[in-house]
C-alpha cells in the first residue's frame, strides 16, 4: 500500500473538546462515546492509531485550531476564543499536547520540523519490520491566525515546531475567509512578510477567494491548500469556501499542492446531514483529484486532506469510508482512471512530502 500524508485533521481541537485518545483504535472510542452528545455534536469518529497503521497514514498535519466566537457557531461550542490573547493562549495550550504526545508517547507519535526528522521518519515507514508500527509523524498547522498576535511572535512559534499557518477559517483580521468574504489586509501582508523570513508554509484553505489571489501574488515563501476543492465541480454551493480555477492555477504555479476533502458537501453540494451516505461515493473524490491533474498537466499538485473528524464523523463521508484506512480503496479508482502506480504514489503522499523536503529547514 502506498503511504499516506493527510494534510489537515484537527486533533488537539478533538482531545480539548470531546475528549477524543488517538492512540485508541477508532472501535474503542466508538464504544466510549455510544449515544454521547459527542456523536451528535461531532459524528462518529473516523481516526485512531491502529487504523493509521492499518491504512498506511504515517505523516498528520495536525492542527491548532480554536473557532472565534462566531454568530454562527452552534450553542454547545464551548471551546472559542474572545480575543486574540486567549486565542493565543488556547492555541499554545494546543501545540502543548502534541509535544506532549510525543515527548510521552515516542514509539506512537513523532513531531516533524526539520528535514532531518523527516528523512528519519520515512526509513521508519519505508523499510517495514515484521512486527513494528512505525510513529506517525505529525506537522503543525495553525488554522486561522489569531494566536499570532504581532508578527513578532513567529520566531516564538517556529521554535515551538510550527510550521504551516492559515490566514483564515472565518474572515480575521488578517483577510476575508469563508462566510466572510474580503481581501488580504495590511495586517496580513505584514504577517506574510515576516511569514517569508522564516519559510513558513502558507496554507490558503479558508482565504476568501480575492485574499487569495493576492496572497499569491505577494507572499514568496511555499503554498499549499491543505484541505479544499474544486469550485468548478460544486457549481450550486453558494460558498466561497471551495478554491476556484484562478487560485488552483496560483496554486500550482507555486508549486504547491491541494488536499482533497472526503466530506460529503464538499463532493455534492446539495448532499444534506440524514440523506443516504450512498448519495456520494469515492467516484466524486476523484473528479476532484482528476480535474486538479488536468488543471495542472500531472499528477504532482494533488494530495489529501481529509479533515475527519473535524466537524463531521462517519456519517458524512462517502459510503465506502468506515475509516481512515478505506482511503486505500482509492487506488483501483485511480488506476482505472489510467492513473499510474508512480502517480498514485504521488497522489496518497509523496507530493507533500516533495513539499515538506523542500521548505522545511534541514535542522
Amino acid at each position: 500500500m502506498h503511504l499516506i500524508v493527510d494534510a489537515h485533521q484537527d486533533l488537539a481541537y478533538n482531545i480539548v473538546s470531546f475528549g477524543r485518545d488517538y492512540l485508541r483504535s477508532v472501535a474503542e472510542t466508538r464504544q466510549i462515546e455510544k449515544n454521547s452528545d459527542v456523536i451528535a455534536h461531532n459524528g462518529t469518529t473516523l481516526l485512531g492509531w491502529p487504523e493509521y497503521q492499518r491504512g498506511r497514514v504515517g505523516i498528520i498535519f495536525s492542527t491548532l485550531f480554536v473557532p472565534p466566537n462566531y454568530k454562527m457557531l452552534p450553542s454547545w461550542e464551548t471551546n472559542v476564543y474572545h480575543d486574540f490573547a486567549e486565542a493565543n493562549r488556547l492555541y499554545r495550550d494546543q501545540i502543548d499536547i502534541y509535544h506532549r504526545l510525543a515527548d510521552e508517547h515516542p514509539e506512537k507519535i513523532t513531531l516533524l520540523r526539520t528535514t532531518y526528522d523527516l528523512d528519519l521518519h520515512l526509513v521508519k515507514w519505508q523499510n517495514p519490520v515484521d512486527g513494528y508500527e512505525p510513529p506517525v509523524g505529525l506537522v503543525i498547522l495553525m488554522e486561522g491566525a489569531e494566536g499570532i498576535r504581532t508578527p513578532d511572535e513567529l520566531e516564538m512559534w517556529w521554535s515551538l515546531g510550527l510550521r504551516i499557518i492559515g490566514l483564515a477559517w472565518t474572515g480575521t483580521r488578517y483577510c476575508g475567509g469563508t462566510f466572510a468574504p474580503g481581501p488580504l489586509t495590511s495586517a496580513g501582508r505584514e504577517l506574510l512578510a515576516a511569514m517569508a523570513d522564516f519559510n513558513f508554509t502558507l496554507d490558503i484553505s479558508h482565504m476568501d477567494a480575492e485574499a487569495a489571489l493576492q496572497a499569491l501574488d505577494f507572499y514568496p515563501g511555499p503554498v499549499i491548500a491543505g484541505h479544499a476543492n474544486a469550485a468548478a465541480l460544486l457549481p450550486n454551493a453558494n460558498s466561497n469556501r471551495h478554491l476556484t480555477d484562478d487560485v488552483l492555477h496560483g496554486i500550482i504555479a507555486h508549486d504547491g499542492v491541494i488536499g482533497v476533502v472526503p466530506f460529503n458537501r464538499f463532493l455534492k453540494a446539495d448532499w444534506q446531514m440524514g440523506d443516504p451516505r450512498e448519495q456520494v461515493t469515492l467516484e466524486l473524490l476523484i473528479a476532484h483529484i482528476d480535474y486538479i491533474c488536468q488543471i495542472a498537466g500531472d499528477a504532482r499538485h494533488v494530495g489529501f486532506g481529509s479533515d475527519f473528524d473535524g466537524g463531521f464523523g462517519m456519517e458524512m463521508v462517502p459510503a465506502e469510508i468506515d475509516t481512515i484506512a478505506d482511503l486505500q480503496k482509492l487506488v483501483p479508482l485511480l488506476a482505472a482512471r489510467g492513473y499510474t502506480d508512480k502517480d498514485i504514489a504521488a497522489i496518497f503522499g509523496q507530493n507533500f512530502i516533495d513539499h515538506l523536503k523542500r521548505n522545511l529547514p534541514s535542522l
